[in-house]
């Protein structure tokens, strides 16, 4: 690979795993809320 072709797969896959983090943050704050809803309402 050419430097060019392996700081464009670096930066590719910088995205995704950011993508992937934001998915994995975002399903992580909607159980907290649903876990708390539950729990309020007994």
């Amino acid at each position: 690979m050419t430097p060019e072709e392996l700081a464009l797969f670096h930066k590719r896959r910088r995205g995704r795993n950011i993508a992937i983090l934001l998915v994995l943050v975002s399903m992580s704050v909607l159980f907290y809320f649903v876990g708390m809803a539950r729990i309020l309402r007994g």
